[in-house]
């Protein structure tokens, strides 16, 4: 009769707790559990006991002080753990029942009685616990002990989804591969359709709370996606509830982010061909039986539907091997279906908001697409059509965007964002540097089109300025930069007016780089624009530079911008092959009388300053071997490289604008250069020698990767010693020049102050004789006797200064005047 006795005992035992397990008791409760779930392989009748006990862990844990919580968490976390361990037991019962508490973890009642001494712990300890003892990941790994059993499967699924909502417990079952276990579940039998939405239910929750390329890595088998692919279609085809197709929309979601992963079997399963299909089977109107009896409500879930598949349509974009699908499946015409004036609301049985979004989000997945889709994109003109769309969009039909969605956006009353988007495609087009594509644009009279889009959008800025007009201005910038570049022709055709609508860019005020609207692209897609649609072309240069474009580009180096400096030295470099364009460098003068020379000057230096290169306190030379060597390729250890590859001396020459500000002064001359100090000839020796310098610097790295590998023979050793000795002579003529530059200027200095002493003391003299001249005047006036003695000296003088020689004729005159007393 042992069993019976203690079958009454465990009644007693359940009796007792009925409000609740104390905290310290949850130990030797956890024994009792694992003792009945043994007895149970032998009597059935424990499988009630069994049953009642779990659910005691259903109801809150009793503690005596708030610091039981912490102080029992460690047997706390472990009885919560052997829950999962039970559902080994072979009992529909228990393990229901198991699932049932782990619920009522996030439903908690308080029971009606509470212990003597007790009370019960707080809402989420349960919960914590759970995450602790990896309850999750167990319950997880359980799901293989129900396969075949539908109603304790869909109670396990109903645990995990409520333990999904925290991130912690998602992380655990991550590691059971529970992504890939709940796909595999979503087509299985179900009449109440409970699994699907459960299974999809915690996939999401999982994606929100875990890493999303772990999930999708999971869901990327052969078999995840052949699952997530019936489901689908079976949703596509026979669901008709709301429910439904808000769980088909949710599915094409994971669908999407499966379609970003390469590795993802999407086209070997067909899934791909299928989204493609539906994507584009209302606008292509061609019958394909992967959709036949499939008809569009035009409600809102068929509405998202239809932007998700669009959506799918740009990512599988990015897979090659996806290419001849999209050509197969008349993609390109299907996007360009929306490439054409909006009509009235009703369009198509979509409302006028919703045609519009859909119709911007074509054009922004066109842009995605016609990279790997050229020869469908000539063959179906879009060029034209594109044209013939911004001729509408700057045109003056009334139309009033609404806005509403993220490609509408600065949309609202205007046709502004789909000219943002058609020049996004465009832009993309391009990009794409095609012969067939950029003649077929320019044939069609792309440029002039492209010129009155940027009057009308500056037009608009000076209203108004935003990000999206910007946008515009700087996509049309650089279509016009690419169409340009090589063509001497197509520069001639951009002139005309082009020059004057570039010109205002360039006088940008550069405070509104700091904006954040995008000024800083904006001007730097003029530079580009000029760089490539007017360099190269003298009647396009020479028009510039009448409009002062030089002196322009000028007063831009001279703010220094550190972004700005390199591509303008760039532009004035190439412009300089253009005669005229000297003589306005040597023009120009800057604040403060400041010359172009003394400009580059200061920018050479604030650039070696910047690259570290070692310089003494006056400018002058002090490493004779390597002069203009930075600290980046002292710090460099010799590497041997092919003779194809840049080594560190090459390479800083097209990342510093040393070279250029060289390239300059050999078009200026570096003789009789206005507005120098001797500062500045110091630094302009350096720039004079920078190619013998670079040279040398070439040189040594030749003779330090020799020595890495080889042994030279004695005469190739002697050529290279003589060579290093030549670049070092240099660097030791360049710092005796600057010396003597210096010491001319102390010797000048010395002489200056020389004159500006003798000028002090000549002004000092001149005072001494005022003050002499003005004491005589006093006296004179204050003595009599000295006022008959200067009188007497006056007289005296002017009887000395008059002629011994008579005159013969004429009447003799006096030269006194009668009773005058003053010696003035």
């Amino acid at each position: 009769d042992l069993e019976k006795e203690q079958l009454r005992t465990l009644k007693k035992l359940v009796k007792h707790f009925e409000s609740g397990l104390p905290l310290k008791d949850l130990a030797q409760m956890n024994e009792i559990l694992n003792l009945c779930a043994e007895k149970m392989n032998e009597q059935e009748a424990f499988t009630e006991p069994l049953c009642e006990l779990i659910k005691l862990f259903g109801l809150p844990f009793q503690k005596k002080k708030s610091s039981d919580e912490v102080k029992y968490s460690v047997e706390v976390s472990k009885s919560i753990a052997q829950l999962g361990y039970l559902m080994r037991v072979p009992s529909s019962q228990v393990k229901i029942q198991i699932c049932k508490c782990v619920v009522s973890f996030y439903n908690m009642e308080l029971p009606g009685k509470l212990l003597s001494g007790y009370q019960p712990t707080s809402a989420n300890y349960k919960i914590q616990m759970a995450e602790v003892g990896g309850l999750a990941e167990t319950l997880v790994l359980s799901l293989a002990l129900v396969e075949n059993q539908l109603t304790e499967k869909l109670w396990v699924l109903k645990a995990l989804q409520h333990l999904s909502i925290s991130g912690e417990n998602c992380r655990l079952m991550m590691k059971a591969q529970a992504a890939s276990r709940l796909c595999l579940y979503l087509n299985g039998a179900d009449p109440s359709g409970q699994l699907m939405f459960r299974s999809s239910d915690i996939l999401w929750n999982l994606l929100e709370n875990t890493s999303k390329e772990e999930v999708v890595n999971q869901l990327s088998s052969l078999e995840c996606v052949y699952a997530l692919k019936e489901v689908f279609v079976d949703l596509l085809m026979h669901g008709f509830r709301h429910c439904d197709h808000q769980l088909r929309n949710d599915l094409l979601v994971i669908a999407t982010l499966l379609a970003e992963n390469p590795a993802a079997p999407m086209i070997e399963s067909g899934f791909a061909k299928l989204l493609i299909v539906l994507a584009t089977f209302t606008e292509v109107k061609l019958p394909n039986p992967l959709v036949k009896g499939f008809k569009l409500t035009y409600s809102y879930e068929d509405f998202e539907m239809k932007k998700l598949l669009f959506n799918v349509i740009g990512v599988l974009s990015r897979d090659p091997s996806a290419a001849q699908l999209l050509s197969e499946n008349d993609v390109m015409p299907a996007l360009l279906y929306y490439v054409k004036p909006n009509q009235k609301p009703g369009f198509n049985d979509w409302s006028a908001a919703q045609y519009e979004e859909l119709q911007l989000h074509a054009i922004a997945v066109l842009a995605s697409v016609v990279p790997v889709l050229v020869d469908k994109y000539l063959s179906c003109q879009a060029n034209t059509l594109l044209l013939v769309f911004l001729e509408w969009c700057m045109g003056q039909d009334p139309f009033f965007g609404q806005g509403n969605s993220f490609h509408g956006t600065g949309g609202r009353g205007n046709k502004l964002a789909q000219m943002r988007c058609s020049l996004r495609v465009l832009r993309s087009v391009v990009s794409l540097y095609d012969d067939a594509v950029n003649l077929n644009l320019c044939d069609q009279g792309a440029i002039s089109q492209l010129l009155d889009i940027l009057k009308y959008a500056a037009n608009k800025s000076k209203e108004k300025e935003d990000a999206i007009l910007l946008e515009i201005q700087a996509d049309t910038l650089f279509i016009l930069s690419v169409l340009c570049e090589n063509d001497v022709h197509r520069k001639e055709l951009f002139s005309y007016e082009g020059i004057g609508i570039l010109i205002p860019f360039i006088q940008m005020d550069l405070k509104k780089l700091c904006s954040g609207l995008g000024h800083n692209c904006l001007l730097f897609s003029a530079l580009d624009c000029l760089w490539s649609c007017v360099i190269g072309c003298y009647i396009a240069e020479d028009y510039f530079i009448e409009k002062q474009g030089i002196f322009l580009l000028l007063d831009l180096l001279a703010l220094k911008e550190k972004n700005l400096c390199n591509i303008i030295l760039g532009i004035l470099v190439e412009f300089c092959d253009n005669p005229k364009t000297t003589l306005h460098i040597s023009t120009w003068r800057g604040k403060k009388d400041q010359t172009a020379a003394n400009l580059l000057i200061q920018l050479w230096r604030q650039e070696e300053l910047d690259l570290g290169v070692r310089r003494d306190q006056f400018g002058r030379i002090v490493d004779f071997k390597r002069p203009i060597a930075t600290s980046f390729q002292k710090q460099q250890k010799i590497i041997p490289v092919p003779a194809n590859c840049p080594s560190f001396a090459i390479m800083e020459i097209s990342e510093s604008i040393r070279a250029k500000v060289y390239s300059l002064f050999c078009k200026l001359g570096f003789e009789n250069l206005p507005g120098l100090s001797a500062k500045d000839l110091i630094t302009l020796a350096i720039i004079r020698h920078y190619i013998d310098f670079k040279v040398g610097e070439i040189w040594s790295e030749i003779c330090a990767e020799l020595k890495e590998e080889f042994r030279p023979i004695m005469s190739d050793e002697e050529a290279l010693i003589i060579i290093s000795k030549v670049s070092e002579d240099t660097g030791r003529m360049v710092a005796t020049l600057q010396t003597e530059v210096l010491e001319s200027q102390h010797f000048q200095e010395i002489q200056e102050e020389a004159k500006t002493y003798k000028k002090i003391q000549a002004s000092h003299t001149q005072r001494e004789m005022i003050n002499k001249s003005w004491e005589n005047f006093l006296t004179r006036t204050s003595n009599y006797e000295a006022l008959k003695k200067a009188k007497r000296l006056q007289e005296t003088s002017i009887e000395t200064s008059r002629s011994k020689a008579k005159i013969h004729h004429g009447e003799v005159h006096s030269t006194d005047i009668e009773k005058l007393h003053t010696t003035v």
